[in-house]
């Protein structure tokens, strides 16, 4: 396990790149997810 975790490693992890599409689909939808909570239970409804 030493050896393992004893090696560098490199982050290869990078940003996704989206379409001004794809990020304006996810705002609308955002802006008209509505959650409702009632005790102890949540709901989620869609105004549309």
């Amino acid at each position: 396990m030493e050896k393992i975790y004893s090696k560098e490693q490199k982050n290869t992890c990078g940003l996704a790149k989206s379409s001004t599409e794809t990020v304006q689909f996810l705002l609308n939808y955002s802006k008209s997810l509505n959650v409702t909570n009632y005790k102890e239970m949540q709901f989620e409804s869609i105004l549309n």
